[in-house]
């Protein structure tokens, strides 16, 4: 029954850094999708993909007409993500749009009302949520490692400012909120599960940039949990990519690579603690934990099976008739709107309500 199934035909529309470097490279080395071929409206990159051995359209027009292709990726900067899927969906073809999927909620609309009209896939490419950083938080939190988790922190940060392209330009879409953030609030989304989010407070900063955020810091409340997410790019000293508190415990990952721990509690009942200077102070509140009251523990493996072939092999699975989308348009709903909430906070210095 194996071999009964179709090989998806795909093509790319935006042949630079994450058409060319990221999807075109992995749709190569998974089975059950082929790689037909690219449009870019910049003719070098047409000459690339053609060195690079895949077959370049000579306009999106010509590209869209090839009854090979099944499945459009959308790799362009982002104010042109709505006009390219709307135009792919109207003429049949399935559509995996890089993020953030659209510049606001009403053009999402849009393209979600073109999806359904045209009963074809439409999802978007999350790439983030197989980070094994990401998986070990999740793991941590849905497994109960730390007791109940009270306190949830992500970050990214970097001291070279915004790259020199469009994404230091808003007519594009850039700035960080649109290029990090959109990752870690989708991871935010998933690890909080069901849990309604109650408000958001943000702060962005301009600090290399005037005319997009080149950082922001926000606070999500689920209501018994905190949730922050900070993206920096004048940072010259990083903390931690995540810290999570827990009532019995506290868990560390300092970087992509894992580095890091967990410390839980392995005697609640010995309290008593002897002061210490702080300062030209003593205090027993802050006096460290003894060895014999606390016990560290390694950080937790991924579960086997989780990387980033899923996300293709999902999309694969979708066009075969035999799973829903991974990455579905009310999650994208969701993360978009909250972008806009982030924003809004922002502008506002206020707490914006989300979810009642």
């Amino acid at each position: 029954m194996e071999n009964d199934k179709r090989v998806v035909g795909a093509a790319i529309i935006g042949y630079g850094g994450i058409g060319r470097g990221w999807h075109a490279p992995n749709i190569k080395s998974i089975d059950g999708i082929e790689l037909i071929g690219i449009y870019d409206i910049d003719p070098e990159k047409l000459e690339l993909a053609e060195n690079d051995g895949v077959k370049a359209y000579q306009s999106r027009e010509e590209l869209l007409a090839d009854e090979k292709i099944d499945i459009i990726i959308i790799g362009t900067p982002n104010d042109v993500h709505k006009e390219i899927a709307l135009a792919s969906m109207d003429v049949g073809k399935n559509v995996i749009c890089e993020k953030p999927v659209a510049m606001n909620s009403a053009e999402l609309e849009e393209m979600i009302a073109s999806a359904n009209k045209n009963k074809v896939l439409f999802t978007v490419n999350q790439n983030r949520r197989w980070d094994n950083d990401y998986l070990t938080v999740r793991k941590i939190v849905e497994n109960n490692m730390l007791g109940n988790v009270f306190n949830i922190e992500s970050r990214v940060q970097g001291s070279r400012g915004i790259p020199a392209d469009w994404r230091n330009c808003k007519q594009y879409g850039g700035g960080m909120i649109f290029d990090w953030g959109i990752h870690l609030l989708d991871q935010a989304l998933i690890i909080m599960g069901d849990r309604k989010l109650k408000s958001v407070f943000a702060t962005r900063t301009n600090i290399t940039n005037a005319e997009v955020d080149d950082g922001f810091r926000a606070t999500l409340n689920f209501g018994d949990i905190n949730y922050y997410v900070e993206v920096t790019t004048s940072n010259f000293i990083s903390l931690p990519r995540w810290y999570v508190l827990g009532e019995n415990g506290t868990a560390v990952i300092e970087n992509w690579q894992l580095d890091g721990k967990i410390v839980k509690v392995s005697d609640w009942e010995n309290r008593d603690a002897v002061p210490v200077h702080a300062g030209m102070g003593l205090t027993k509140t802050m006096a460290p934990r003894t060895d014999d009251t606390i016990k560290t523990y390694p950080l937790p493996k991924p579960d086997k099976g989780e990387s980033w072939q899923s996300f293709y092999k999902n999309v694969i699975a979708c066009l075969n008739g035999e799973e829903s989308a991974f990455v579905t348009h009310e999650q994208i709903r969701r993360s978009l709107k909250l972008v806009e909430a982030i924003v809004e906070s922002s502008e506002t210095n206020a707490v914006v309500p989300f979810e009642e």
